[in-house]
């Protein structure tokens, strides 16, 4: 399928995650970019979501519910916070 060139981090990115990635909160109604971190499996979204940008819905454990538009269907998908970043407009 591709995904472990498409996924694969630059020589640069690898190592340990930042600590305000991992710490940050998500607020409900709050706007975020999917983006797929392939050193962490578990909470790991499908790849067609990649750099989708979506609205949180809930906190669910230490996952978050997200609510992703695609084509003319709207979906709700369980991201962890590893995958996600704040989306700035």
């Amino acid at each position: 399928a591709g995904t472990r060139r498409l996924l694969k981090k630059e020589p640069r990115e690898r190592g340990k995650k930042r600590l305000s990635k991992l710490l940050h909160e998500y607020q409900p109604g709050s706007r975020v970019v999917i983006k797929i971190d392939p050193s962490v499996q578990k909470g790991m979204p499908h790849r067609r979501y990649h750099g989708k940008i979506s609205t949180v819905i809930d906190k669910r454990g230490r996952s978050y519910i997200l609510s992703v538009t695609q084509g003319d269907a709207i979906k709700e998908i369980i991201v962890r916070s590893e995958h996600l970043e704040p989306y700035k407009a």
